[in-house]
């Protein structure tokens, strides 16, 4: 079934119709036309809209002296991704904070939400879902390409064509092919961990008495937090490689 939440439901209800026609002028047929949005989706859209509301309340509630617990908590989180990308990519590191920080909330409160609603019967983890990391994968893709251009204009291909101009025709496709394997690698990377987390969850709970399925949902608790990390360590570090400057 492509709803099971409410949200999925009241999403296709005001806005299926609509979705669903625009989806087939361009080509594309839902597999449910009745019913375009399914949990996942919905799920994606009430974290991005959460995030969205959560910054906006720091924003218009900052204070030097007098601190709010969401300012706090934003503050926090600003040092740690700041710490992180000032060692992996290092001067001009705060260009690229922003989009490293929302790749890890988006797929930390993705992740953890397979602790919350793991249980109901139908319900996944977003990134359990091969399309949600692929398309945070692909995003990181475009994005440290399209800086890496930015910084060094046309000479960003010399990157692809190693120290040694007579093995050019050799490592341009084989730079270009490891380039496109890192969003295979991020996907299944994501992707794998969290289906495997979740099914253990599944198992544990089906099968096993209280004190294993607690462990279990630790080790989803550890996974998650471990797995939007990674993913945002390796969006630093293909950002760092792409805007590097030779010396």
């Amino acid at each position: 079934m492509p709803e099971t939440l409410a949200i999925t439901r009241l999403l296709n209800r005001l806005f299926g119709a609509g979705v669903a026609s625009v989806m087939r002028a361009v080509g594309v047929h839902p597999a449910h036309p009745s019913a375009p949005f399914n949990d996942t989706f919905a799920l994606e859209l009430l974290v991005a809209c959460g995030l969205i509301a959560f910054f906006i309340v720091v924003r218009l509630s900052l204070s030097v002296d007098r601190p709010n617990p969401a300012q706090q908590i934003a503050e926090m989180i600003h040092e740690f991704t700041g710490g992180q990308a000032e060692q992996v990519i290092g001067h001009g590191y705060e260009r690229f904070q922003a989009f490293v920080t929302c790749v890890l909330l988006f797929i930390l409160l993705n992740n953890f939400i397979g602790l919350l609603l793991g249980l109901i019967p139908g319900v996944v983890t977003p990134t359990s879902q091969p399309v949600v990391p692929l398309g945070i994968a692909v995003l990181t893709f475009l994005y440290y390409n399209f800086h890496g251009v930015r910084v060094h204009g046309a000479g960003y291909i010399k990157q692809f064509l190693g120290p040694l101009w007579w093995l050019v025709w050799l490592l341009l496709p084989i730079e270009i092919v490891s380039h496109l394997a890192r969003m295979l690698s991020l996907t299944v990377r994501l992707y794998a961990n969290m289906l495997a987390s979740d099914l253990l969850a599944l198992i544990a709970f089906s099968m096993i008495p209280f004190a294993i399925p607690v462990l279990a949902l630790f080790l989803h608790f550890a996974v998650s937090i471990i797995q939007a990390y990674v993913f945002m360590l390796l969006a630093m570090i293909y950002l760092s490689q792409a805007v590097a400057h030779e010396h």
